[in-house]
């Protein structure tokens, strides 16, 4: 896969805090040798997280994102501060612009930008502090200023800039070089549970929620990893199963499902040949096997009028048989018997305060960090709030969740 190819979640993600006019769009621009952030003099001029794919030299494929000002005024101010906050959840290494200019009385950070660093602190993350717009100061005072702040940060890096002259830009990057995860997940998506030349036969609908002309990103990853594992890829439809399975006999090793596809796929599927889902395979690979299929188990405690947060990790146009507004909530309803109150949730806006429902049920999370993923499982988790994912809640409602895990004895138990 090509750098520029790379997919969202598999991204360094970079997140830039500061306050108004600390210069962080410059420092963007400055990292990336383009003009991909707006910059001005006027207060406030980045209202929103923006994120954008891009390569860094050295550091490779990232994702960046510039982020309103730590000082933003107002209810709206607040939202927006609140809104970048969120950013944290999914990042990898935090950089903290701040104005060197502004320390002339002072020696110590502001309010704004001690929350910031606490809260980076809180969730264990690597970070650096740029002193920026150096070029407004005599050069004694900014070293002396860098001394007073690394004295404060020990074992951070702290790194003078001038985003303007371009100056400690090439500092700044290689402190970010240092600070990048050496790995961002330990487990294969399948890799580990195949040997070489085995068989894995995947069933991929291709209906009217499929994309044109290309293949969703869960598939094309397992099929990339079966490949990097010296495995055999076969795909398939589900009216061509069957005849598959026969000119392939006693070669699968193992199939893959689309979640839609479960219950017709069960049916065709001998009981000797191992079954599961693209979305159990990524509730493992990234996010946590054993807490999703505890959460299933929840569905059968469900009382009427209990409220359900449906949450998808990505934005996308809805079809008219969507699964996460029309087929799941269809599916709920025809194996309870019950109503429910319905929310759905898409992109970033994962709500921070869970506590009003009973049930989460979760897209694969395909376009999410490892580290996002696990957020939002930890947090359900952190208030009491059962949470599945869109593979294993159709697999338990249609009754196969045992077999479709069989593959994985430690979490095989708990059904």
């Amino acid at each position: 896969m090509s750098l520029n190819k790379t997919l969202q979640g598999d991204r360094i993600q970079i997140t830039i805090y500061g306050k108004r006019n600390a210069g962080k769009s410059s420092i963007i621009n400055a990292i990336t040798g383009q003009d991909i952030a707006i910059v001005s003099e006027v207060k406030g001029t980045t209202t929103d997280p923006v994120s954008k794919a891009m390569e860094i030299l050295p550091l490779g494929p990232c994702m960046i994102t510039d982020t309103p000002g730590l000082d933003d005024e107002g209810e709206l101010g607040e939202k927006r501060i609140e809104k970048a906050m969120k950013v944290l959840n999914k990042t990898d290494i935090a950089i903290l612009v701040s104005d060197i200019s502004t320390y002339k009385n002072r020696v110590k950070f502001s309010a704004k930008e001690e929350q910031i660093i606490n809260n980076i602190k809180e969730k264990k993350l690597p970070y650096i502090i740029v002193l920026n717009k150096s070029d407004k100061i005599k050069t004694k005072e900014a070293k002396d200023i860098k001394q007073t702040v690394i004295s404060n940060n020990p074992d951070v890096p702290v790194i003078i800039t001038s985003a303007a002259y371009k100056k400690g830009i090439e500092e700044l990057k290689d402190a970010l070089v240092s600070l990048v995860p050496d790995v961002k997940s330990k487990l294969d998506i399948v890799g580990d549970i195949i040997e070489r030349n085995d068989i894995a036969l995947l069933v991929v609908p291709v209906d009217a929620s499929a994309p044109k002309g290309r293949l969703i990103m869960p598939q094309q990853q397992v099929i990339r990893d079966l490949l990097d594992n010296n495995a055999i890829a076969v795909v398939t439809q589900v009216p061509e199963l069957k005849d598959t399975l026969r000119r392939l006999e006693g070669n699968v090793k193992l199939v893959i499902t689309d979640s839609q596809a479960f219950k017709e796929v069960s049916k065709l599927v001998p009981e000797n040949i191992p079954l599961t889902s693209f979305s159990i395979l990524f509730a493992r690979h990234k996010g946590n096997l054993k807490k999703l299929v505890e959460g299933a188990a929840a569905v059968k405690n469900l009382k009427e009028g209990d409220k359900i947060l449906i949450a998808e990790g990505c934005t996308h146009r809805r079809q008219c048989e969507d699964i996460g507004t029309v087929k799941i909530p269809k599916w709920l309803k025809e194996y309870s018997g019950k109503d429910f109150i319905i929310e759905t949730c898409s992109g970033s806006d994962f709500p921070t305060d869970l506590s009003s429902y009973s049930l989460i049920i979760h897209c694969g999370g395909c376009t999410l960090n490892e580290k996002e993923m696990k957020h939002r499982i930890q947090s359900a988790a952190a208030q009491g709030v059962p949470i599945v994912n869109y593979g294993i809640f159709i697999a338990y409602v249609n009754g196969i969740l045992k077999r479709s895990i069989e593959l994985f004895p430690s979490v095989n138990k708990i059904i």
